[in-house]
């Protein structure tokens, strides 16, 4: 939305602007498909709250004293340019998504079903953690039943 932000990042060397969203793209999957390779669960989510929401949210913000801090004024500046945004976040997740680094696309309107949405992506991953408890020696066990009954006959 703003290319003249790129002047400021200090580039390593001179920016292709064609190319450049498409390179970081690319770095974007190289770097989560090496995070995966290493065992790294990735979970990506994008909580998708629609123009009006976001209207809403702003007004209440702006009425609310005790919530002017969540206020910025180049937030209504920003939605101007509302579709770029909206395709640009098209580009990332369609250029991004994999198997290995899905992402999830959430309505987030309403906060507490987004909020359940989230929560059941992230328990249903766990499975795939194979987390378990350290297994405990017999050995560990037994001093475990010494120490149990020093501590109750204190």
């Amino acid at each position: 939305m703003h290319p003249e932000n790129l002047n400021a990042e200090k580039l390593p060397e001179p920016v292709d602007r064609r190319r450049i969203w498409e390179q970081r793209l690319e770095s974007i999957r190289d770097h989560e498909k090496h995070l995966a390779r290493n065992g790294t669960v990735i979970l990506k989510f994008w909580l998708n709250v629609s123009k009006e929401e976001q209207q809403q949210r702003f007004l209440c913000r702006l009425n609310e004293p005790e919530k002017h801090w969540k206020f910025s004024a180049s937030d209504v500046c920003e939605r101007g340019y509302w579709n770029a945004y909206m395709q640009a976040y098209e580009q990332a997740l369609a250029g991004t998504s994999r198997a290995r680094a899905p992402w999830y696309a959430i309505p987030a309107d309403n906060k507490h079903y987004m909020r359940l949405r989230v929560a059941e992506i992230v328990v249903n991953a766990l499975p795939s953690l194979g987390l378990k408890y350290p297994a405990v020696s017999k050995a560990k066990r037994a001093q475990f039943a010494k120490l149990r009954r020093m501590l109750e006959e204190e």
